[in-house]
Formats: C-alpha cells, sequence, structure tokens
C-alpha cells in the first residue's frame, strides 16, 4: 500500500531537521568556546637582578620567548621588573624562572607590590638659581609618598633624589618638579656630559618639540616647561657640541634663543 506524505508533513520533517542541525552547530560552537575558554593565561612578576636598561630588557624578553607558552611580557625598568603572561599547560613559573638563570646574568626573584626598591637619580636643572628654588621643589617633593631623601648641588645646578620605585616614578617626580616652573633633565657626572637651556616660542612648548630634538646626534634627554617657555637639554660632547647642537635644533624648525642671565633676588 502507497501512503501519500501531505505537503505539511514535508515541511514538518524539513523544519525539525534544520532545528536539529542548528542544535548540533551551536553545540559545536557552544563547547569550542569552552575550550579557548579553558586556555587560560597565567602571569607571574619577577625582579630580576642585573636587568638595568631597555637593552637589557630585549636580551631578557629572547631568552624568555624560547619556551614555549609564552604569550607576551612587559616590563618595568625602574623596578627592575617582568611581567610575563604564559600558558600554564605548556610552562610554568618554575621554568621560566629556571631559564633566567640559565644565563647566569639575569636571576629571577619573588617581587612584592609591598616591597622597597630605592632608586637614586640626578637631575640637572638650569632655572633652579639658588637655595629658595631647592626648598619650592623640596617642599613639594619631600611630602610624597615614595620620595626617600633629597640633596641640592646648587654649584652645579642640580638635585639627587632617591626614591622607591615601587611607590613614585622618575616620570611623576619630573612632572611634578616642572609643574613647579622648573625644567628638569638627566644629569650625569661624566666628564663626556654637558647641557644646553634655550627660551623658545609657547607654540614650541609640546612633546613634538621633545620628540624632535631626542632623535638629534648627541641628545640623550631633553624637556619643556610652559611656565618658563624653555627648553633644556642632555647631550654628549664626544657626540656634538653646544654650537652644533644649536644649529640643529634650528634647522628642526625650532626658534630657540639663549635666555638672558639670571639675577637671583636671593644673591642681591
Amino acid at each position: 500500500m502507497h501512503t501519500k506524505i501531505s505537503t505539511n508533513s514535508m515541511k514538518m520533517f524539513a523544519l525539525a531537521a534544520g532545528m536539529m542541525l542548528a542544535t548540533n552547530v551551536n553545540a559545536h560552537l557552544m563547547f569550542g568556546a569552552l575550550g579557548a575558554m579553558a586556555q587560560t593565561t597565567d602571569t607571574l612578576t619577577v625582579r630580576i637582578k642585573g636587568m638595568r636598561c631597555e637593552e637589557c630588557a630585549h636580551k631578557v624578553k629572547t631568552v624568555v620567548k624560547r619556551l614555549p607558552g609564552i604569550d607576551g611580557i612587559t616590563f618595568n625598568i625602574e623596578r627592575r621588573t617582568a611581567t610575563v603572561a604564559y600558558n600554564p599547560a605548556e610552562t610554568c613559573a618554575d621554568s621560566i624562572k629556571a631559564r633566567l638563570e640559565a644565563t647566569g646574568r639575569y636571576k629571577a626573584s619573588a617581587y612584592s607590590a609591598n616591597d622597597t626598591i630605592i632608586r637614586g637619580m640626578g637631575l640637572r636643572i638650569a632655572d633652579m638659581h639658588c637655595m629658595k628654588c631647592y626648598n619650592r621643589i623640596s617642599q613639594k617633593l619631600q611630602p610624597m609618598a615614595g620620595i626617600d631623601s633629597m640633596a641640592p648641588h646648587l654649584d652645579k645646578g642640580y638635585i639627587f633624589v632617591r626614591y622607591d620605585a615601587n611607590r613614585i616614578s622618575k616620570a611623576d617626580i619630573r612632572k611634578t618638579i616642572g609643574s613647579l616652573g622648573f625644567t628638569p633633565v638627566n644629569y650625569y657626572s661624566g666628564p663626556k656630559v654637558d647641557y644646553a637651556y634655550f627660551n623658545i616660542p609657547a607654540e614650541a612648548v609640546s612633546q613634538a618639540t621633545i620628540d624632535e630634538v631626542l632623535i638629534l646626534d648627541g641628545v640623550e634627554d631633553a624637556n619643556v616647561n610652559d611656565r618658563q617657555k624653555s627648553l633644556a637639554v642632555t647631550f654628549f660632547t664626544d657626540e656634538t657640541n653646544a654650537e652644533k647642537l644649536q644649529a640643529d635644533i634650528k634647522a628642526a624648525g625650532i626658534n630657540i634663543v639663549l635666555p638672558p642671565v639670571h639675577e637671583c633676588e636671593e644673591k642681591k
């Protein structure tokens, strides 16, 4: 006996088949998503003895990236720490530490946010002319969390600051000094380092000016200040000199002039 299948029955059959297919597809996607979620990423932050600069950090990154399962590495040079993101299914914290230990130079140790990490830095401040100027800086910085001690060296125009890099950064200190109307740049005691200080137009007081100066021959550091309309530069004398530096800055389109001799009221 032959049974006729109605059009409605065929439509219902097709609909049911489609729903079953959709259910299978959704189940596949769901289980795939759960599988992806299962691939978690752990992080390890360690202090690294011997890592003092960007070049050191690059070497550490190269060594660690040779391990399987490393997803990324970030560094804090001031704290001398590295934070490694890794897949725990492929590697572990002990393997990462052992890899660093094997270099013989970059050894990992435990890091805690409660650690005290004392660092020191010298800042040349050409527009700090007297003890009154220094006192303004000291009164602003000393109460800040992380400042350990400060010492002025007015004869050489710089201050030395000891600070806890786990509480405050060099950039924060520079920014605070800049807010008082000073123009700090890195200070070094070596014989092949010198400093320059200029007045610039208000429109040139910008990060773009700093970036332009930093790429010039021999320039190690540069900073500007909007209150003083100033540009301060640290440069290496075996790579450039004051006259060439001025010419290079002007060639970069920055209009600089030497400031008048400052007459400090404290010395009158």
